[in-house]
């Protein structure tokens, strides 16, 4: 009993310690072997855009196995025998569904790909599965042990998994490399994570907010940057509209670790706006589309004004930014993060020449 008292400190520390989700996953597998032996393991994160899993580490498992427990067939599998549901550790190949969607235990039938087709190792013949969960029920990835063992694992090692699950799914979560990553904005107020897939979700630790709606043009925005190859960028975005009537906020656009899943692609966070130079709502356009490399002429057309006009707040941005000249004044707003980037109801300049018909 004591010593599994001190496994399972271990496996918490273990989950809690530093280094890349792939780094922690090895170790934890080697921590867990005593407290719920195994022959073979495989511990993998939930990959939903690619709709399969991606492996973080294995025990006693060749690379075809490896390669097919991470494959879409396996994955289609464990959706069937509802191996990634919150449910308590259980075997596989004793598993299914009744009508109701009730979990009964029961042979799975036999033409389910996961029993069928699956190249597994020499010598194993059962399986202990666990779907891993964050808090608020997000799912995180999937555990399986495979045993030599004609014989489905005991009750207490099916309850001790049960028990570690949590740790587990905290040590191999994505999302602490995405939290460390928004650490490195300390006034950072509110955040989501953007997916692939065009989907968002709130960051953990931080607040929600109106501007970082899926459907608002900011994520367009901060995932333009990303698609620009950009690791960190920041630029500013106005509240209650163009004009600004709630000032702005900034806007910190983080790529995601290598570490993360490819369906996480990032973080967009928000801050408070500190020093402006003095630049009106308009100015910060004006230089947005400077950014971007419109000209007077492409400028005044995109804000619908007169290149006079446009020529006059440039005068102003330069005197503001104590820059010689707008290529320079066009650096420092971007080494700096001071413009409003378009949107999509903007017809910048960059559109206009990209478009044969434009005019």
């Amino acid at each position: 009993m004591r010593s599994h008292q001190a496994g399972e400190l271990l496996l918490a520390a273990t989950a809690a310690s530093a280094g890349t989700a792939a780094e922690r996953a090895q170790a934890l597998l080697k921590v867990l072997r005593p407290l719920v032996p195994f022959d073979g393991a495989w511990l993998a994160l939930t990959d939903p855009v690619a709709e399969s899993y991606q492996s973080l580490a294995s025990v006693d498992l060749d690379d075809p196995t490896v390669e097919f427990l991470s494959g879409p067939l396996l994955a289609r599998g464990i959706e069937v025998t509802g191996t990634d549901s919150a449910w308590p550790p259980f075997s596989p190949s004793t598993v299914s569904l009744s009508r109701t969607g009730r979990r009964l235990d029961m042979p799975v039938p036999v033409e389910l790909p996961t029993r069928a087709e699956c190249p597994m190792p020499a010598g194993i013949r059962e399986a202990l599965a666990v779907a891993l969960f964050a808090p608020r029920g997000r799912h995180v990835g999937l555990l399986a042990l495979l045993s030599g063992s004609r014989q489905p694992s005991s009750l207490a090692a099916r309850r001790r998994l049960g028990r570690l699950a949590p740790v587990l799914a905290h040590g191999i979560d994505p999302m602490r490399s995405l939290v460390t990553a928004a650490r490195l904005v300390r006034d950072a107020t509110a955040g989501v994570v953007l997916h692939a897939d065009g989907g968002s979700e709130p960051l953990p630790g931080l607040l929600g907010d109106v501007l970082l709606d899926a459907r608002s043009p900011l994520l367009e925005a901060a995932r333009d940057r990303i698609d620009d190859g950009q690791i960190f960028s920041s630029f500013l975005w106005p509240r209650g509209g163009r004009h600004a009537p709630g000032g702005h906020v900034r806007v910190t656009v983080l790529r995601a670790p290598q570490d993360v899943p490819p369906g996480m692609e990032g973080v967009a966070l928000l801050s408070p706006a500190t020093d402006r130079h003095g630049l009106t709502p308009r100015e910060l356009d004006v230089l947005g589309l400077l950014v971007e490399g419109c000209s007077n002429q492409e400028i005044a057309r995109t804000l619908v004004v007169a290149p006079r006009t446009v020529a006059t707040h440039l005068e102003h941005v330069l005197a503001k930014l104590g820059a010689p000249t707008r290529t320079l004044a066009a650096v420092h707003a971007q080494r700096d993060g001071l413009y409003v980037p378009a949107t999509t109801g903007q017809r910048s300049c960059v559109t206009h020449r990209e478009c044969p018909g434009a005019t």
